[in-house]
């Protein structure tokens, strides 16, 4: 046996994993369970910027790897390539040559959208989650021209190697200017639903549910790292927009707009539908996966609109609608064998309180303090009940299979 290029192998397949997006828990069982194929006991620890595996030989020389993973991706079809190149790996136990050839073959596959597709799912998910959020037709399509802008000044940012709270901060500040400018103008009738249509964009959903995730399967250290970076991409986003409501108050004083009121249920249904699907296209989803995750997405918040219309708190809504979407993708990973993340970091949109984060940042803009402490602490309660009815999800779905397992055995 090589070991040299079992270990090898093994690394580079987990560091592909961890850069496209897959939980801590993927990376570790993905190399642990190869190895175990080929009969080696390895001890593999992941965090969100390392990978370490170390193995003994049989002539009991220990042997230990260590990879730096620099930022992470939102490429969650490489994800579900590169899982099923671990499931075949396991399944037919080919020599560490050919397995580094099928690695080859499957990083010459992998697909991703052109520009225009990209900055596609930037307008379709800006604009989709508008309406989502009140906007009427004319501010929805605003909304997609600020998404546009989003996607742009990411794309050239990133091609800097600036950092993600810079790149959050930068393209948050001009896309919020841009909406603050169109409602002094008379262009844009509310421009709160605007910006928070567009920030829905920039808040860090793929984060948010590996961290979870994480925390879900133990890796409590790197669920509180992935926790930490949410925070800061959460202040930078409240940086970015508070900054750019200052500048234009500052040339223009804005209107201050009422609450929009919450659309009916199929307007509702319609723009999850279509923030679902623009969100799907930016995290690289092909094929029928795109509109499982968009109805997963449609599901769980059908789920929410139920609990509040039967007259449960939004707490507990949030909660049913977080289970709901939790289950559906345990359910759809299952039966389609590709990861749950895949269909979770997308159900769970409809969900983040991007109005909360908004309107928390105003309430503090304006000087109300007291307003501003407490939708921050409603903002805090949902992305917590958000957070334990992922979790509950995960693990029960999780014990019923390995029940089930086991009763075959």
């Amino acid at each position: 046996m090589d070991y040299y290029a079992l270990v090898d192998f093994v690394v580079d397949l987990g560091y592909r994993l961890a850069m496209n997006g897959a939980e801590t828990f993927r990376v570790e069982e993905s190399i642990t369970y190869i190895l175990k194929t080929y009969g080696i006991k390895a001890e593999v620890f992941a965090i969100p910027n390392c990978l370490t595996v170390s193995i003994e030989t049989e002539t009991g020389k220990p042997m230990t790897r260590m990879r730096r993973i620099h930022d992470h991706g939102n490429d969650l079809d490489s994800v579900e390539r590169y899982s099923n190149l671990s499931r075949r790996i396991c399944a037919e136990k080919p020599e560490p040559e050919v397995a580094r050839q099928w690695l080859k073959e499957v990083d010459a596959s992998r697909r991703s959208y052109r520009l225009p597709g990209l900055l596609l799912g930037h307008i379709l998910g800006s604009a989709g989650f508008a309406w989502f959020f009140g906007a009427d037709l004319a501010d929805g399509l605003l909304a997609g021209l600020c998404g546009l802008l989003v996607g742009i000044v990411n794309l050239k940012i990133a091609a800097l190697e600036a950092n993600q709270f810079f790149r959050t901060i930068i393209a948050s500040y001009l896309m919020a200017v841009a909406a603050y400018l169109l409602d002094a103008a008379g262009i844009a009738h509310n421009s709160d639903s605007v910006v928070i249509g567009t920030l829905m964009l920039l808040v860090p959903g793929l984060l948010f549910t590996n961290a979870m995730r994480d925390i879900i399967y133990g890796d409590v250290n790197s669920g509180t790292n992935r926790i930490v970076q949410v925070i800061l991409i959460a202040a930078a986003i409240a940086l970015g927009t508070g900054a750019a409501w200052a500048t234009v108050n500052a040339i223009a004083p804005l209107p201050i707009h009422p609450d929009a009121p919450a659309p009916g249920f199929l307007v509702q249904e319609l723009g999850c539908l279509v923030g679902c699907l623009g969100f799907a296209i930016v995290f690289n989803i092909h094929g029928p996966g795109m509109l499982l995750c968009a109805l997963g997405g449609m599901l769980s918040w059908a789920g929410y609109l139920v609990a509040m219309q039967l007259g449960s708190g939004d707490l507990v809504a949030y909660f049913i609608a977080a289970v709901i979407s939790g289950v559906y993708a345990e359910i759809m990973a299952r039966v389609r064998k590709y990861p749950a993340i895949s269909y979770l970091v997308v159900a769970i949109f409809p969900m983040i309180p991007g109005g909360s984060v908004y309107f928390t940042m105003v309430s503090a803009m304006q000087g109300n303090m007291s307003q501003f402490s407490s939708r921050l602490m409603h903002t805090v309660a949902i992305a917590g009940v958000l957070a334990v009815g992922i979790l509950m999800a995960s693990t029960v779905v999780r014990i019923v299979t390995a029940y089930k397992r086991r009763r075959r055995n």
